[in-house]
């Protein structure tokens, strides 16, 4: 019933509008690239250093020096730019990325992020994570709603060190689709083959259900 790894990816590519400048991190979300609808201008940045990621590239379009952040070979397309990794992260902190959409160990019904670190594990660095839930427009998280043992990863409270406090606008996981409002954290989709109450069994928050999804109950 849970969704894929490729279809969170398909959800998340219809929150990108015609136009947008968009930041992907690692993981599910660099998957994003392949789904976004060909009638859309999108331009998608990466923190180490490029304007202009295209889709995953196919066997014969593989190329070891073209990297994302995340060291994943990519396609370039058309007009794409190469420069500095300090020029980009200025667009990141001058507020020039309209939407970054990463992945998350755990996120609180603030809105706080946590996924850069495990204490205990080793872990590459932080990455551009930090610098983009601050410095993009608007931030959605992908990812499984449980963790391999089964555990919530939506919860009251982060327990491991935070990327950043009250930075996530929405979440899209496997099971439902949430946003983070003053109110608290409202589920405004389930995932077909879930019911509400099973989203409420597996989120550790407290959830506000919208009036849409109790109308179809």
């Amino acid at each position: 019933m849970a969704l894929t790894r490729e279809q969170i990816a398909q959800r998340a590519a219809q929150e990108i509008e015609d136009g947008y400048y968009v930041n992907l991190g690692i993981g599910i979300p660099t998957l994003v690239a392949n789904y976004i609808p060909a009638d859309k201008q999108v331009i998608l940045q990466s923190e180490n250093g490029l304007l202009g990621i295209g889709p995953f590239p196919t066997e014969d379009q593989l190329d070891a020096e073209c990297i994302n952040a995340g060291k994943e070979t990519i396609t370039m397309i058309p007009g794409a730019s190469v420069f500095n990794s300090a020029e980009s992260f200025s667009m990141i902190r001058g507020g020039h990325i309209d939407l970054a959409i990463l992945g998350g160990m755990e996120v609180s019904e603030q809105g706080d992020l946590a996924n850069w670190m495990i204490p205990g594990k080793m872990v590459k660095g932080m990455g551009g994570a930090m610098d983009l839930v601050h410095g993009a427009k608007r931030v959605i998280v992908i990812m499984d709603h449980c963790n391999k043992q089964g555990q919530p990863k939506i919860l009251r409270t982060c327990s491991l060190p935070l990327t950043g406090k009250g930075v996530v606008n929405r979440i899209i996981t496997d099971r439902s689709v949430m946003d983070v409002t003053d109110k608290g954290l409202v589920l405004i989709e389930v995932v077909p083959g879930y019911t509400v109450q099973d989203i409420l069994d597996c989120t550790e928050a407290e959830l506000i259900i919208s009036d849409k999804l109790i109308n179809n109950q």
